[in-house]
């Protein structure tokens, strides 16, 4: 995947997140292709809404793994939430043999893993920061 620096009015960019979303009590509920298009479907979706840029969508059986590109103005908690809101409720009302595995109508666990990506390491970019004023 080529890296591609984007450009608003006054900046000039490049972020790219791993998000990981795990279903309620490791619950295994993405054994289904059927539920599997439509939860990525439903990023997509969901994404376009928030300008997001969806790079690569994979499932295992209790987790999704979501890699996105997005704006600096992207209010990602906001976003965040709105994945987990609307997939839920979405999944539950399509596929009603879901809630047999989960309790209420929880799916999603409260808690998510994000992290930054990007094309050079943190000790790359450490030694670059730290070389700044150097004189040669």
């Amino acid at each position: 995947m080529k890296y591609k620096l984007d450009k608003g009015a006054h900046s000039v960019y490049a972020l790219y997140y791993h998000l990981i979303l795990v279903v309620k009590y490791r619950k295994r509920v993405f054994t289904d292709d059927r539920i599997i298009d439509f939860l990525k479907q439903k990023i997509h979706e969901i994404s376009e809404t928030h300008e997001v840029e969806i790079l690569a969508i994979e499932t295992d059986q209790d987790h999704v793994h979501i890699l996105f590109k997005a704006k600096p103005t992207l209010n990602i908690p906001k976003y965040i939430n709105a994945l987990k809101t609307i997939t839920s409720r979405e999944i539950r009302r399509n596929f009603p043999e879901v809630k047999e595995k989960l309790w209420r109508n929880a799916f999603w666990s409260p808690s998510y893993f994000l992290a930054t990506s990007g094309q050079v390491t943190l000790d790359v970019l450490k030694a670059y920061v730290e070389s700044q004023g150097e004189r040669k």
